[in-house]
């Protein structure tokens, strides 16, 4: 299978690329392929001949989007429009990589791929239009919704919160914020079999479980060794950001689960990332002599 990927150096590109490795890959990203140049993009994916394009590029700084929603819109929009036109002149399938934030964040349990889409904030918004394109111009197309991702190769909640954990010495962190955390490997494993699978649609693919970001930070410092740093509580509106997040986005992953495609607790594949990536500290108790 030949596979082209945007978004190739973030941490989800990075992964996905590991699962294709028995493929033809076509890695993209800047500065040699920049979505937001149509030509460009028409031509890279015209001279690879791809069976499918795995779309993970992406502006996912979501403070960064609500300063200037026209650059969240050129790159979650515009970009995906290209990305999408040029599938569809090559006559290929696109998998289009979106998020938990195209939900409001209403709801009292996790949403479903069947779901009505309400953003609240830039970054949602501009990644929505992006599934608005991928629909109307691609036949053959998947859109996959994940969330709070973390993965090797990224600056993400995992790895501020150690940092932070360790330059500060306690932390403050929002509890009233409920989401899926995700490992990168989980999602790009999925991404992998569901392809292999061409069952085209939408999907929630995101590692099982519920948690508020205190309780995923509750985890990172216990497992990584940091259990001893004093967490306090707080709530959206004490954590001042120029972006407005849902407040409950967790995902529920029902179509692909339809498909045999499951995912392991999120406890689970936080605790493989920690081990792996080397963020555990062991601290040895020396007993008075």
């Amino acid at each position: 299978m030949r596979v082209f990927i945007t978004g190739s150096k973030g941490q989800l590109g990075r992964a996905l690329q590991a699962q294709f490795v028995d493929d033809v890959v076509f890695p993209a990203d800047l500065p040699e392929c920049d979505i937001t140049d149509r030509q460009c993009v028409t031509q890279a994916i015209g001279e690879s001949r791809p069976d499918v394009v795995i779309h993970a590029a992406a502006m996912t700084d979501v403070d960064g989007c609500a300063r200037d929603p026209d650059a969240a819109y050129r790159v979650n929009a515009l970009g995906t429009q290209n990305v999408a036109l040029a599938c569809q002149s090559a006559g290929c399938a696109m998998l289009y990589i979106s998020t938990n934030e195209v939900f409001e964040g209403c709801k009292t349990e996790p949403y479903l791929e069947f779901d009505a889409t309400n953003p609240i904030n830039a970054y949602g918004r501009s990644k929505l239009a992006g599934e608005t394109s991928v629909r109307d111009l691609v036949t053959r197309f998947y859109i996959v919704r994940t969330a709070w991702l973390y993965g090797k190769g990224g600056n993400h909640f995992v790895r501020k919160i150690i940092r932070r954990a360790d330059e500060q010495g306690h932390l403050r962190v929002v509890a009233d914020e409920i989401g899926s955390p995700t490992y990168t490997e989980d999602v790009a494993s999925g991404v992998r079999r569901l392809i292999q699978a061409g069952a085209y649609g939408i999907y929630h693919f995101v590692n099982d479980g519920i948690a508020s970001r205190y309780d995923f930070a509750h985890e990172i410092l216990r497992l990584s060794g940091r259990g001893h740093v004093p967490i306090e509580p707080i709530t959206l509106a004490d954590f001042v950001r120029p972006s407005t997040p849902p407040p409950y986005t967790p995902l529920r992953n029902l179509c692909g689960k339809a498909l045999g495609i499951s995912f392991r607790p999120w406890q689970e594949a936080l605790a493989d990332y920690i081990s792996d990536s080397g963020l555990k500290v062991i601290r040895i108790l020396k007993e008075d002599s």
